[in-house]
């Protein structure tokens, strides 16, 4: 239903923004790191997910579609639901996430109030498997962004995918992705 909201922050707090957008304001519960971007008054982008319960429409907030995907496979696991996902999140970026996840690192997750250690095992169990193809099928998509733009830019097919093939797998980001490319074209 909605994807994506761009609009001006006009209040934050300690867990939620509003976001008004074209005059609705939306409020959006988001990690600390969102909240202290969140200056009354500028503009933000959000990649957002909707939690329909029965007595409200939740909306939760993120930077970027990999901090959304890894939120959404968080709350498909039986016994967290988005206000401890978010809590997850909020620990440290999913790259950190991704790796205490990999690692079995149990304690790491029950750091999240109303995440005990039964739960962080199930994380873990459910998600090992799961990570890792969050985090390829990111890059792919930046790839496909990265290619997209530099073909915009004038560079055939052909010479964008050398291009990106010599950039690191370790360049995350389409922006950045894109600046590796451009080195590597312009030399």
């Amino acid at each position: 239903m909605l994807a994506q909201l761009t609009g001006t922050v006009s209040y934050s707090d300690n867990e939620y923004l509003v976001l008004d957008v074209n005059g609705v304001g939306y409020k959006v519960y988001t990690s600390p790191d969102v909240l202290l971007s969140a200056t009354d008054g500028n503009e933000l982008r959000l990649w957002v997910h909707l939690v329909v319960k029965d007595t409200a429409l939740d909306l939760y907030g993120f930077f970027n579609r990999r901090d959304l995907r890894f939120f959404e496979l968080l709350i498909a696991i039986s016994g967290v639901g988005p206000k401890s996902a978010l809590g997850i999140l909020s620990l440290a970026d999913v790259d950190t996430l991704t790796q205490a996840i990999n690692d079995g690192d149990a304690t790491y997750l029950t750091k999240v109030s109303g995440i005990g250690s039964k739960i962080a095992k199930k994380i873990i169990l459910e998600l090992s498997d799961k990570v890792e193809t969050v985090m390829h099928s990111n890059t792919q998509k930046e790839d496909v962004d990265t290619l997209d733009a530099l073909t915009t830019m004038g560079y055939s097919t052909q010479e964008a995918r050398l291009a990106l093939k010599k950039v690191p797998k370790d360049i995350h980001g389409a922006s950045a992705r894109l600046k590796e490319a451009l080195k590597t074209l312009s030399s």
